[in-house]
């Protein structure tokens, strides 16, 4: 699987799938956290040890099929418990898991990581807040590209509910990196996804028909993103 290495910073680096999916390895003083395994990806623990030398967990912002490519290498994994019906059910994944929640605070050794919930791309998705270096990353819900928002475990309520929340968030971060779309996108994309989904709700966007991985969607152009919604 072809991927490229984008170092964020000395001590973060990121993976992009050469289909778009990216996953990230952030190091602290004691240990290393991968965020996600890729989709096609199945070594990303071989990968990330290219890296580091330091022991490597793993966390998943959510259990979409391409967030967990190489959750095998792994004999546990940090989740919100309440993925773990797409874990084990969706993306027929085994093994152990570690509850995080929303506050749950995981030390690297000299770096905090802080897991934000945000339910509505799936009812367990997190983002995870570097307050130090200023950035999110946000798994699939922030992104100016293609938000999945058709199948289960999707709720657009719900995701305007938990952005409306990040909002208030945004004097901890100036950067945000997606799983998806844009590398990097900034705070400011907040208040037109909120009200981008607010308008889909309420009938103000006129969707389109579309088929993706078998499923008859609706696509909503919001301008900031689209909203893929099943019919």
């Amino acid at each position: 699987m072809a991927y490229t290495v984008r170092p964020i910073n000395q001590n973060t680096t990121c993976f992009e799938e050469d289909g778009g999916v990216r996953f990230f390895l952030l190091e602290g003083q004691d240990k290393a956290l991968l965020i996600d395994s890729g989709m096609m990806t199945k070594d990303a623990l071989e990968i990330a040890q290219t890296v580091t030398d330091k022991p490597i967990e793993l966390i998943n912002t959510h259990a979409d099929r391409d967030h967990v490519g190489s959750n095998h290498e792994f004999s546990w994994v940090y989740l919100h418990p309440s993925e773990a019906a797409n874990y084990y059910g969706n993306a027929g994944q085994t093994g152990d898991f570690v509850p995080v929640y929303d506050g749950t605070v995981l030390n690297l050794g000299g770096r905090k990581l802080t897991v934000i919930a945000l339910p509505g791309h799936t009812e367990g998705s997190i983002a995870l807040l570097d307050e130090e270096n200023r950035f999110l990353i946000s798994g699939d819900p922030i992104q100016d590209g293609a938000v999945f928002m058709f199948g289960p475990h999707r709720d657009l309520h719900a995701y305007v509910k938990s952005l409306e929340r990040l909002l208030a968030m945004t004097d901890a971060f100036d950067t945000i990196y997606p799983s998806h779309g844009s590398m990097t996108v900034t705070p400011d994309i907040l208040p037109k996804l909120i009200a981008g989904a607010k308008d889909v709700l309420s009938g103000k966007v006129e969707g389109t028909s579309r088929e993706v991985h078998g499923n008859s969607i609706m696509v909503y152009d919001i301008g900031a993103a689209k909203f893929l919604m099943g019919k």
